[in-house]
């Protein structure tokens, strides 16, 4: 595997570690609404969900989320298959 290769597939494995740790707010998130009664604010509790899932795909303050896994990933793939 050439080095730009190897250089590559860490960062690909780097931001798959990164977006993976943030789907622990929306796990998180999604059981508070699992585990939500009727007199539960349900609207506030799902805007939570929106707001963990949004963050692990778009990124917050200080990632780019699952946008930089998917630009890590078209750059692997691309060095790849030459």
């Amino acid at each position: 595997m050439s080095d730009e290769l190897a250089e590559a597939r860490q960062e690909l494995e780097n931001e798959y570690e990164e977006v993976r740790e943030s789907l622990g707010d929306v796990h998180v998130a999604y059981q508070a609404v699992t585990n939500a009664g009727p007199e539960d604010n349900l609207h506030d509790l799902l805007r939570d969900l929106e707001k963990a899932a949004k963050e692990a795909r778009d990124g917050g303050i200080v990632g780019s989320g699952a946008n930089d896994h998917r630009r890590a990933l078209n750059n692997y793939l691309e060095l790849r298959a030459r």
